[in-house]
């Protein structure tokens, strides 16, 4: 259960001392939550925390900024890291550990092995981001393996990725409790993101956008229309309405196997990826049957 904030938050960025610490949990017989992160935490990471702390007898956080995921002209080396504020947001909430491994630590020279997960990865995000899945795929298999949770908590704003490695822990026979948890949202409806600090104030208002469309496309839907063509056609209207973003892709997809959809019947996934200034932003929401 949820401990007080008292405690001293562990720090290591050595992978043989994390695995020394999660032994000693299991031969406690703790159970152990676990929350992936790049950093730059926000209130969407720490809702997160929070329901690990809340389930589970140690919570264990990793920063770790994942080259591999990243494309040749991505933003890796401008991604916002912010070490010093988000070990003083882990240790104001209760965190256990942290662990910060550099990229030498996590990557060491001479690394071969890379894990792929297929059909699920070939559109959306991964359509325009080819090497994104296969990054994300091999650094969390490794991240699970140094760490060894009981339960690992992913966010549903980056629907995909969380597809991604539920079907890695089923396909992999991983003793692995994923909890999906909603997206967390601005008070105005933008989806938190660490990337959302590269917005300018005119981004910020672009930003809206994303939500105010997929809002849109609910109330239409829910009136009765269930053309696919004619929602994605109403979306791309509020995305363009006042210019400063570029279209990656708006997806009417089955939530699990991510085929399009021409009629939207039974549960469907609405996925939106833009481009505005530096930040690539994404957002979703995914329509009951009714």
């Amino acid at each position: 259960m949820m401990e007080t904030n008292s405690k001293v938050l562990k720090v290591t960025s050595f992978i043989s001392e994390m695995k020394d610490v999660a032994r000693s949990f299991k031969e406690n017989d703790l159970n152990v939550g676990f929350v992936p992160t790049m950093g730059c935490l926000h209130e969407g990471h720490l809702n997160l925390i929070k329901k690990s702390l809340e389930s589970c007898d140690r919570t264990v956080v990793s920063i770790f900024v994942n080259q591999t995921q990243f494309g040749p002209n991505e933003d890796l080396h401008s991604y916002p890291r912010q070490l010093q504020s988000d070990i003083e947001k882990l240790e104001e909430v209760g965190v256990d550990v942290l662990f910060h491994p550099t990229n030498e630590e996590m990557y060491p020279s001479g690394h071969k092995t890379s894990l792929q997960v297929n059909k699920i990865t070939k559109s959306l995000c991964g359509k325009s981001r080819p090497s994104l899945f296969i990054g994300v795929s091999t650094v969390v298999l490794k991240l699970f393996n140094i760490v060894q949770p009981n339960k690992a908590f992913f966010g549903e704003k980056d629907w995909q990725q969380l597809a991604v490695i539920e079907a890695l822990v089923e396909d992999l026979n991983l003793d692995i409790a994923l909890i999906r948890v909603p997206i967390v949202r601005e008070a105005d409806g933008l989806a938190m993101s660490s990337r959302n600090c590269y917005l300018s104030p005119q981004d910020r208002i672009t930003a809206l956008s994303l939500s105010r469309s997929l809002k849109q496309a609910v109330d239409v839907i829910r009136q009765g229309t269930t053309s696919s063509k004619v929602i994605s056609h109403l979306i791309q209207q509020c995305l363009l309405e006042k210019g400063g973003l570029e279209i990656d892709y708006i997806s009417i997809c089955d939530p699990k196997s991510f085929k399009e959809k021409e009629q939207i019947c039974g549960r469907t996934l609405i996925a939106l990826a833009v481009k505005i200034g530096k930040s690539r932003l994404i957002d979703n929401c995914v329509i009951e049957e009714f």
